[in-house]
Protein backbone atom coordinates (compact mmCIF):
# COMPACT_ATOMS: atom_id res chain seq x y z
CA UNK A 1 0.00 0.00 0.00
CA UNK A 2 1.48 3.32 -1.12
CA UNK A 3 0.42 6.44 0.74
CA UNK A 4 0.86 10.13 0.01
CA UNK A 5 3.62 10.16 2.63
CA UNK A 6 5.75 7.93 0.34
CA UNK A 7 5.43 10.09 -2.80
CA UNK A 8 8.44 12.08 -3.99
CA UNK A 9 8.49 15.75 -5.00
CA UNK A 10 7.42 16.26 -8.61
CA UNK A 11 5.23 13.16 -8.82
CA UNK A 12 1.55 13.17 -9.73
CA UNK A 13 -0.56 10.46 -8.11
CA UNK A 14 -4.24 9.49 -7.99
CA UNK A 15 -6.11 8.97 -4.72
CA UNK A 16 -7.49 5.43 -4.45
CA UNK A 17 -8.76 5.38 -0.85
CA UNK A 18 -9.01 7.48 2.30
CA UNK A 19 -8.32 5.57 5.49
CA UNK A 20 -9.23 6.90 8.91
CA UNK A 21 -12.62 7.86 10.18
CA UNK A 22 -14.69 10.60 11.71
CA UNK A 23 -13.61 14.24 11.63
CA UNK A 24 -10.18 13.60 10.05
CA UNK A 25 -11.63 11.79 7.03
CA UNK A 26 -14.40 14.39 6.72
CA UNK A 27 -11.83 17.23 6.77
CA UNK A 28 -9.80 15.56 4.00
CA UNK A 29 -12.92 15.20 1.86
CA UNK A 30 -13.91 18.83 2.53
CA UNK A 31 -10.49 19.93 1.24
CA UNK A 32 -11.16 18.11 -2.04
CA UNK A 33 -9.17 14.93 -1.40
CA UNK A 34 -11.55 12.27 -2.70
CA UNK A 35 -11.15 9.02 -4.60
CA UNK A 36 -10.00 9.53 -8.19
CA UNK A 37 -8.58 13.05 -7.77
CA UNK A 38 -5.03 13.75 -8.96
CA UNK A 39 -2.48 15.20 -6.53
CA UNK A 40 0.79 16.81 -7.61
CA UNK A 41 3.44 16.91 -4.87
CA UNK A 42 4.90 20.41 -5.22
CA UNK A 43 7.37 20.38 -2.33
CA UNK A 44 8.14 18.97 1.08
CA UNK A 45 9.36 21.03 4.03
CA UNK A 46 12.99 20.45 5.10
CA UNK A 47 12.00 18.23 8.03
CA UNK A 48 9.42 16.39 5.92
CA UNK A 49 6.36 18.04 7.43
CA UNK A 50 4.16 19.44 5.84
CA UNK A 51 3.77 18.28 2.24
CA UNK A 52 2.59 20.91 -0.25
CA UNK A 53 0.20 19.70 -2.95
CA UNK A 54 -1.52 21.05 -6.03
CA UNK A 55 -5.07 19.71 -6.11
CA UNK A 56 -8.05 20.81 -8.21
CA UNK A 57 -6.29 24.06 -9.16
CA UNK A 58 -5.22 25.21 -5.69
CA UNK A 59 -2.34 24.66 -3.29
CA UNK A 60 -2.81 22.68 -0.10
CA UNK A 61 -0.43 21.79 2.72
CA UNK A 62 -1.00 18.48 4.50
CA UNK A 63 0.70 17.21 7.66
CA UNK A 64 2.68 13.98 7.41
CA UNK A 65 0.26 12.18 9.75
CA UNK A 66 -2.67 13.12 7.51
CA UNK A 67 -0.73 12.16 4.37
CA UNK A 68 -0.32 8.66 5.80
CA UNK A 69 -4.08 7.99 5.60
CA UNK A 70 -4.32 8.88 1.88
CA UNK A 71 -3.75 5.78 -0.26
CA UNK A 72 -2.50 6.57 -3.79
CA UNK A 73 -1.39 4.89 -7.01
Amino acid sequence: MKTLKDVKVGETVTVTKLHGEGPVKRRMMDMGITRGVELYVRKVAPLGDPVELNIRGYELSVRKDDAAIIEVT
